[in-house]
């Protein structure tokens, strides 16, 4: 794993320098969107809608459009003057019940790694914190932008859970929550032993995506069918090792398939290159008196 952040959790005088990782990731297969008609890849180009050209990147700036549809442009000196004092950071604010952090308010997870020069701190606090049974409430800025962050533990690793403010949490309103319905004792007693019934333990590693192979089955049916489409003007590329992921496995096997040609390692090339040489003839020794 890539390190995304470096600094320091702090909490009253203690500073531990960690650095941070993120603790998840999406396995989805990406598509790219393109012409129904040859397969060639559709292009998204920046356009000025006033004079309708083209805009290089470093040209592009943040604009804050106001309700008359006048536009407030910031530069990036403009954001860099903005106070964000948790950028290097993981400040944190007090602790508090772990069941009053709501999952609702969870947006993205991370690992912690303690630096060489902070592991007992780190472990110290990891250890304290675990046997509270409380989460630390924390600041942290990621991107360039501060969040609301929880510390737990979770398999010896102190997590960092960033969390959405209040006001980006909607509130429910729907009309039923004004109604008065009216819920059985006996009904609700059906309902008690139904849970009780259909209780176990959590085990993630029984769950798959079956959507996600499912749809793998479908591009990797393509492929051995050769149904598949080559743009104009696109070279096949050079065979490559073994791909590390889905996606560059049947990147590289629709390559092989268009050019006619299997995949041969290295090694078996040499094998068949000293199998057609034509074979030495044997030198045969005298034996010693």
């Amino acid at each position: 794993m890539r390190s995304i952040w470096a600094g320091a959790i702090s909490f009253g005088l203690v500073v531990i320098p960690v650095k941070l990782y993120a603790a998840t990731e999406q396995r989805d297969i990406t598509f790219r969107q393109v012409h129904r008609k040859d397969g060639a890849r559709i292009q998204f180009r920046r356009v000025c809608t006033l004079d309708g050209e083209e805009v290089p990147y470093s040209d592009v700036a943040k604009g804050y459009e106001l309700p008359t549809g006048d536009m407030v442009v910031l530069t990036d000196e403009d954001l860099a003057d903005l106070p964000l004092v948790t950028a290097h950071r993981i400040e944190v604010l007090h602790f508090a019940p772990s069941t009053q952090v709501e999952p609702i308010y969870a947006a993205k997870s991370y690992y912690t790694e303690p630096e060489p020069a902070g592991v007992r701190a780190y472990v110290l606090f990891r250890d304290a914190l675990e046997n509270s049974g409380k989460v630390a409430v924390a600041k942290v800025a990621l991107r360039q932008r501060e969040a609301l962050a929880a510390l737990r533990v979770r398999e010896g690793v102190i997590t960092l859970e960033t969390l959405l403010w209040p006001d980006e949490v909607r509130k429910p309103d729907f009309a039923f929550l004004d109604e008065d319905i009216e819920v059985r004792s006996q009904e609700l007693k059906m309902a008690a032993s139904l849970i009780d019934t259909m209780t176990e333990d959590f085990d993630p590693d029984q769950y798959h995506d079956t959507y996600r192979e499912a749809l793998e089955a479908v591009v990797r049916a393509k492929v051995e069918g050769n149904d598949i489409v080559r743009p104009a003007g696109l070279e096949a590329p050079e065979p490559k090792g073994q791909p590390a992921d889905l996606t560059e496995i049947l990147r590289a096997s629709v390559a092989a398939v268009k050019s006619g040609r299997t995949q041969t390692s290295s090694e078996e090339a040499e094998e068949a290159e000293e199998a057609a040489k034509p074979a030495k003839p044997r030198s045969r020794r005298k034996a010693s008196a």
